[in-house]
């Protein structure tokens, strides 16, 4: 069952990331083009966001079914673990936050181009630490592609 949710995790993984170079990529135009916020913006925002704590909840069960939570000293020294314990998990709950603080703070802005340029701020900063916590496979952490 552990495998199944690390398989989820990594896909969803995908999805996700689909999903935020299209909100990063609408917001942009849209706070460019000085065009509305429409139902649509709003859909795929929430979209995004319930999918990110989905993920974060796979990532919840993945970090305390293997026990990464468990520091010892040497959980430091040794890079794999350190990655997983320490720099995937915070990394991804800042940007985790940061899509959330969006979400939230762009509900309470009136103006669409403030809300645009927010959404679209937040986002970016979120996207590039994600891509700098994800294990990929060229940073030699045993993890595939899928």
């Amino acid at each position: 069952m552990l495998t199944g949710f690390g398989h989820l995790h990594s896909a969803n993984r995908y999805i996700l990331l689909a999903l935020i170079l299209i909100v990063i990529f609408t917001s942009f135009s849209k706070w460019r083009g000085k065009q509305s916020y429409s139902v649509q913006d709003d859909k795929l925002n929430l979209i995004t966001f319930i999918l990110t704590h989905i993920q974060l909840l796979l990532g919840f069960i993945l970090y305390f079914a293997k026990g990464w939570y468990q520091f010892t000293p040497s959980t430091m020294k040794v890079p794999a673990l350190r990655f997983f314990s320490v720099e995937h998990m915070v990394g991804m709950l800042i940007a985790i936050a940061l899509i959330t603080l969006a979400r939230i703070k762009g509900k309470k802005i009136a103006e669409a181009a403030k809300r645009h340029k927010l959404t679209f701020w937040y986002y970016v900063i979120a996207l590039i630490l994600i891509f700098a916590s994800i294990p990929w496979p060229f940073r030699g952490f045993g993890n595939d592609w899928f």
